[in-house]
Parts: C-alpha cells; structure tokens; sequence
C-alpha cells in the first residue's frame, strides 16, 4: 500500500513538473508521448520496489536512461532513480547492493556520451553521480542501523530468556531440594527405627509422605504458573514461614520462629526473604548436623532482615555449592546483601538485609 502510494506521488509530481523543468532548460526536447510514457514506465515500477528491489531499479534505470538519450530534460524523473537506488542499499547485503547501484550507475552516465545539442559531456558525471551515492549511502546507513536494533532486540530477548530460566532453575532447586533433604532426613530415621521402634518408624514414614506431597505440589504449582507465562499460583513469602517451620519439625529438626514488626512488603522481597530461609534451613538439614535452628525475621522502615542460625558443626561452606550463591543472587538482586559463615560459638549463620524502597506496594 504505501510503496503503491509513492509510486502515484512520485508520477503525478513527474507529469506536472517535468513540463516546469522543460520550460526552464532551453533547448531541451520537449515532452511527447514517449516521454511521458517513459515517466510513467520508471515511476509506477516503484510499487513493487520491496518485492523485487533490484528488477524494479533495473526497469526504473533503463526508462530513464532511453529518457536522456531522447534528450529530454533533467527532472523530477531522476527522483524515481534515486528511490530505487535507496531501496536497494536499504535491503540488500552491501556487495550486491553495491554492484547493482554501480551498474545502473554506469548504464545512467551512457547518455553523456550521445551527441546532443544539449548534452552536458564529461560534466555529467558529476551530478549523475550523485543522484547515485547520496541516496546509496542513506539506504546502507538505515539498513546498518536497522540491523543494529535487530542485534539489540536479540541481545535483549536472549538476556530475558536467560535470566527467566536461571528464575526457573532457582525456583525448583529451592522447592525441590528443599523437600528431598526432609524426605532424606526422614527416610533416615525411619530406616534406623524400623526394627526397635515400628511405631516412631511409621511417623516418620507419614511425615515423607507428607513433605512429598507439599514439595510436588509446590512444584506443580511453580511449573504450571511457568507454562502459562503467569502468576496463577500465589508465590510463598514471609508469611509461610510458620507452615515452614512446622514441616521441618516434623521432618526432625525443630526451628524457632522470631518476627519483629510487620506489614505488606513488595512481592519480590516477600519471596526472595522466604527463599533464603527455606534454603538456609535445607542446608541445616544437609550439612549441619543440627539439633535445632532458629530463624528471626525484622521489618524496619526500609528493609526486611532475615537471620537464620543452626547449633551444628559450622565450618566453611563447601566450594562450589549453589546455595549460598543462589541465596547471595536473591538478595543483590534487590540491591541487598547476605553474608554466611560459621558462627563464633559453634554452628552456621545466614544474614540477609533486603531493602524495601519508600512507599514500596506489595
């Protein structure tokens, strides 16, 4: 439609001013049937310039080429040679953009050499020329830019994609370990009571159920929200943490709960500060050998700090573990901090400041 468009404008602005150009340029062979033919054939090809570039300037170039040897005047014509010239750069790789330009270029310069009353000679070549490299040299900077903000598009899709799967794969290694370290805690205690004591051994064989249960239907939750590009399962924040601290004292390992002040948070600081905890206390039933851990969450003006301690064996975290990189991910991601190590006393401590920024809405 709009190449069907400029190819009407470039023809009427043709036909009414060529006879203006004639009449300004002396001597010049007037227009005639031929001549108004020729500006018809070169400017109504422009309809089809982005379908078949290189043949509508190869029909646009020899219209106007016969146009000069008949002698007629400069015009509003080499407008036509220009666009085509334009749309070739624009569209296609620099070389064969580049060899089609060159040779329309040399087929446009022929008529300079045709004895002619009028004809400009060698001079010619000058203005011909530039009736070729101007509209050229636009037509490859837009294609170039182009290109560029294609490039930047991709680049920014595959930052996107790649930043969404580590999401994923940070959300199920949180959900996912987090309910295997119980069932593994359990499984262990049900395996030594099994023979001395069946009745503890079925309790701890109801809590696996159970803790499986809730972790796949977590992950359920966090997979289908995923497919559906959405938010139909509501994320777990702080105020799960009760329901957190009551599935790891059925798995073995009783956790005291702290809360200091309150109120709504911004949705990202709700869930990246229940992650923590739920990672750190998976961690405390992995690794630490623990007889309890305790968990002290404060709401301050602007931030949310979240502590969990354990009295187990402390030491230096193994190198290369994910889950204190993930949970330091969590928190610089909303421009907070998080520190862990052994503690002083004896055992292991988690820290963690997210800032909630002023009049932040949940």
């Amino acid at each position: 439609m709009g190449d069907g468009l400029l190819a009407a404008a470039l023809l009427v602005f043709g036909l009414v001013a060529t006879p203006l150009a004639t009449a300004h340029q002396p001597g010049t062979v007037r227009l005639d049937a031929l001549g108004y033919a020729l500006i018809v054939a070169a400017s109504a090809v422009l309809a089809l310039r982005h379908r078949w570039p290189v043949g509508v300037l190869a029909l646009s170039t020899a219209a106007i080429t016969a146009y000069l040897f008949r002698g007629y005047a400069y015009g509003p014509v080499l407008l036509v040679f220009s666009v085509a010239i334009y749309t070739v750069a624009a569209r296609l790789a620099l070389r064969l953009s580049a060899a089609a330009a060159g040779a329309a270029l040399v087929a446009l310069s022929t008529h300079v050499f045709v004895p002619h009353p009028h004809n400009p000679g060698v001079g010619g070549l000058l203005p011909a020329t530039a009736w070729v490299v101007v509209p050229f040299a636009l037509g490859v900077t837009v294609r170039l830019n182009r290109a560029d903000a294609a490039r930047a598009r991709l680049d920014a899709a595959r930052r996107i994609a790649d930043d969404e799967r580590l999401r994923i794969a940070q959300e199920v290694h949180d959900v996912v370990g987090h309910g295997l370290a119980a069932i593994h805690m359990q499984a262990e205690i049900a395996l030594h009571l099994l023979h001395r004591r069946p009745e503890q051994a079925q309790a701890a064989l109801t809590a696996i159920s159970r803790t499986s249960k809730q972790g796949l239907d977590e992950l359920r939750a966090t997979l289908t929200a995923v497919r559906h590009g959405d938010d139909r399962a509501p994320a777990p924040g702080l105020a799960q943490l009760p329901a957190l601290r009551d599935r790891l004292a059925h798995a073995g390992l009783p956790v005291t709960l702290s809360v200091a002040g309150g109120g709504p948070v911004p949705a990202a600081v709700d869930l990246a500060g229940y992650r923590i905890v739920q990672e750190a206390l998976t961690n405390v039933l992995r690794h630490a050998g623990a007889t309890g851990a305790a968990v002290r969450v404060e709401h301050t003006a602007g931030a949310v700090e979240v502590e969990v301690t354990d009295s187990g064996i402390g030491g230096t975290p193994a190198p290369g573990g994910t889950g204190i990189a993930g949970m330091r991910e969590r928190a610089t991601a909303l421009g907070g901090a998080l520190t862990a190590g052994p503690r002083p006393g004896g055992g292991f401590r988690v820290h963690a400041v997210l800032p909630v920024p002023p009049g932040a809405a949940p």
